[in-house]
């Protein structure tokens, strides 16, 4: 556990943060700048241009209180920096915060994550827009924690797609790192993939790869096939990773031989938690799953009031 006071806004650096908390950001790869903007933007969404009216006429603008951020449910907890940053842009002054969990943990019902103390109005304010954030980004490390139980032994790792949430990407790829998977690309720009349409579109697989590569010959291809033929195709085309869309687990047993090793395999499609690891057992290198970030539920965490002051 550790006990850190935030400062309040004039002591911060241009995000708004204090200096620690976004050493801390930096350090998991995230941009302390993004993190601060979308937790103000998820503030003014809350509040409308308006204040929180409820909080307003029933706590007095004095109050202090502790409260803790408390897991109702076990799981792997991510975004507890990413909580202190709305609270930061939501608290007037100095706050202070224990910290009793790390993003990445396993943790169990009734377990305390985060304590804070600081004015009422301030952390009630806050308490919705740390919470949906913080339970997003949790159950999304929680599923994730899941797929890499059941293939821990076997050589493949879980990867995420691009089916994340509009603007809320580089933290759900950092919750899904929190679970122990790894990154797919971040964005179009950073590796290509040739998929089905641009396979029809360019007349051919090994035409849309070789169209790639003339046009971006530095980068990375991955390529998407769906017959063992294709996978020869690409295969002598040079691809650098070759996904395998739908196939079963006989089916590519049958492309990680083919391949022997001259590219990186990616499983996509008919994929579960029950089926996994016999894909994995094949030999792939990579078990895609869209849904670690389009359809995991929140993990559920709530805010209690310690004490009133």
């Amino acid at each position: 556990m550790s006990t850190v006071i935030l400062p309040c806004a004039p002591s911060r650096p241009e995000s708004g943060l204090d200096p620690d908390l976004a050493a801390l950001l930096t350090q998991a790869g995230l941009d302390p700048l993004g993190v601060a903007d979308l937790a103000r933007r998820a503030v003014e969404e809350d509040l409308d241009g308006g204040v929180d009216v409820t909080t307003c006429a029933t706590i007095s603008e004095d109050a202090v209180c502790s409260g803790d951020f408390t897991a109702r449910e076990a799981g792997v907890v991510a975004g507890l920096r990413v909580a202190e940053a709305v609270l930061s842009v939501v608290c007037a002054e100095a706050f202070t915060v224990e910290r009793h969990a790390e993003d990445g943990d396993r943790v169990e019902a009734g377990q305390a994550l985060l304590s804070v103390a600081t004015r009422t109005r301030a952390l009630l304010t806050a308490e919705r827009s740390a919470l949906n954030l913080l339970c997003r980004l949790s159950g999304i490390a929680t599923a994730t924690r899941r797929w890499a139980d059941v293939l821990e032994g076997t050589g493949a790792r879980v990867r995420d797609t691009r089916k994340t949430t509009a603007g809320l990407r580089a933290l759900e790829k950092y919750a899904v790192r929190c679970g122990g998977g790894v990154n797919h690309r971040m964005s179009l720009s950073d590796a290509a993939l040739v998929k089905d349409n641009h396979v029809i579109a360019a007349g051919g697989v090994a035409q849309a790869f070789f169209a790639v590569r003339r046009e971006f010959p530095d980068l990375a291809i991955e390529v998407e096939v769906d017959t063992l033929p294709q996978v020869h195709e690409v295969l002598d085309a040079g691809a650098d990773l070759i996904l395998l869309d739908n196939f079963t687990p006989a089916r590519t047993a049958e492309a990680v031989a083919l391949v022997a090793g001259r590219a990186l395999l990616e499983s996509s499609g008919r994929l579960t938690l029950d089926t996994a690891r016999a894909y994995a057992e094949t030999g792939v290198d990579f078990l895609s799953v869209g849904a670690l970030t389009h359809s995991v539920p929140a993990l559920d965490i709530g805010l209690d009031l310690r004490a009133r002051h």
